[in-house]
């Protein structure tokens, strides 16, 4: 069978097949019924949740973690849509607040499936989010149970780790916290995010790898992150396409190339199952 997709090349499925409530943990979406900020061109057509159906047909997963992108600033109201139109009990979503979101507005995100806040600083000039928001909203969401995603780059961890370690609540760590090469795993920041995870108050998407290529000439260091990571902490690990690939406009990766490819890092099935399974259930509480 193929399969169509849009912002996705290829059309045949993964070889891996993945097991049953597989979880993609890291998506977005985007429609233009919502209102968008900044420049109406980088909101993504053929990138709704109806688009995106298709890609669960393709893969084989049926949980999904839908990540408010940037263009939407604190409006979160495209992922509550995306989480009721693919199905409240098997969709969750991370949204992106300020500091002066009242409760009403985290009481309504939280029945809606929200489960935590993202950060997207590692372009500070660019972010709708600043450093200094991080801490008064990680006492705001603690309360409920949320996470704050971080998507920040290694020099950035290793930066602001005092205010990591006062976090009262749990953290993700985006597409395999952005260690750049050639250091990846020697670089401080894993020492940083392994303590993190060591204590349970951490965990790793293990997603987005095609963000850090290796420079010209250099040692490409991802397969040393992501095996770095399944060393330190199997049960703090998920996986996301980083579907609809919004920083690939170009060069649109083969989704089901990019699982078989995470899988051949994980060779155990039963590691591959809980990383699909049973942590994003863990920690979105499906």
């Amino acid at each position: 069978m193929t399969f169509t997709v849009p912002h996705s090349a290829g059309s045949a499925a993964p070889q891996c097949a993945v097991p049953p409530l597989a979880c993609d943990a890291h998506i977005h979406i985007y429609d233009r019924r919502f209102a968008s900020i900044g420049d109406p061109a980088r909101v993504l057509d053929d990138a709704t949740a109806g688009d995106y159906r298709l890609l669960q047909a393709r893969l084989g997963t049926q949980r999904a973690v839908v990540v408010t992108p940037t263009v939407y600033g604190t409006d979160n109201t495209v992922t509550l849509d995306a989480i009721v139109r693919l199905g409240r009990e098997r969709t969750r979503g991370v949204a992106v607040l300020h500091p002066d979101v009242d409760e009403a507005t985290l009481r309504r995100l939280d029945d809606g499936g929200v489960r935590g806040i993202r950060f997207t600083l590692f372009d500070p000039a660019s972010a709708v989010t600043r450093f200094g928001m991080v801490e008064p909203l990680a006492a705001r969401i603690a309360p409920l149970g949320w996470h704050v995603q971080l998507h920040w780059r290694g020099d950035q961890i290793v930066e602001h780790a005092a205010l990591l370690r006062r976090l009262p609540c749990p953290m993700v760590f985006d597409h395999l916290a952005r260690l750049p090469h050639p250091q990846g795993p020697d670089h401080p920041a894993f020492g940083i995010v392994a303590e993190l995870l060591a204590e349970g108050r951490a965990w790793i998407k293990m997603s987005g790898a095609y963000l850090d290529p290796a420079p010209a000439g250099e040692p490409d260091s991802r397969a040393a992150v992501a095996a770095a990571w399944l060393r330190e902490a199997p049960d703090r690990l998920v996986w996301g396409s980083d579907w609809p690939h919004p920083t690939e406009r170009g060069r649109v990766p083969d989704d089901a190339a990019l699982l078989d490819r995470w899988a051949a890092r994980v060779p155990h099935a039963e590691v591959r199952r809980r990383i699909l399974v049973d942590n994003p259930a863990r920690l979105y509480g499906f």
